[in-house]
């Protein structure tokens, strides 16, 4: 547990939260700024971040527990798709230093868009260079445990 951290006063019952699954391991609960009506986020009850800090069985119970709840939003829900979305650093805009991940029902009339503007290599070799240094990285031991 970590003092100054919203998701571990959340696990230990200090701040209120509308949970939907807990386990010895994870805990499921809504998402307080829904992006879709159902948005629920599911954490490691560890106090863990980076992503990439999270031991790797610990990081699969999770996963679990993201698709248990994936699977009850269309069926609960009556969801047409669920979207997955994990921030990991500042950078890439998260807000909480908790490992997270956001579950989002989606539903054909929702109305939400992403805002995502593809991108494009400026030629396949720029991809190939890139794709070498991270299977360089992979092979030197960064990735953690596969």
């Amino acid at each position: 547990m970590s003092a100054d951290c919203i998701f571990c006063k959340i696990v230990a019952g200090r701040i209120p939260s509308t949970k939907v699954y807990e386990d010895d391991a994870a805990l499921a609960f809504m998402d307080i700024g829904p992006i879709v009506k159902g948005h629920v986020l599911v954490i490691p009850k560890a106090h863990h971040d980076p992503l990439t800090a999270v031991p790797a069985p610990l990081l699969a119970r999770v996963m679990q527990v993201v698709q248990k709840v994936a699977a009850a939003q269309m069926a609960g829900l009556g969801a047409d798709g669920v979207n997955l979305h994990q921030a990991n650093g500042a950078a890439a805009g998260q807000v909480v230093p908790h490992v997270h991940f956001h579950v989002i029902p989606r539903f054909a009339n929702d109305g939400h868009r992403w805002n995502w503007k593809a991108g494009a290599y400026s030629a396949p070799a720029e991809a190939a260079a890139l794709a070498d240094r991270i299977r360089g990285a992979l092979q030197a031991g960064a990735g953690g445990q596969a």
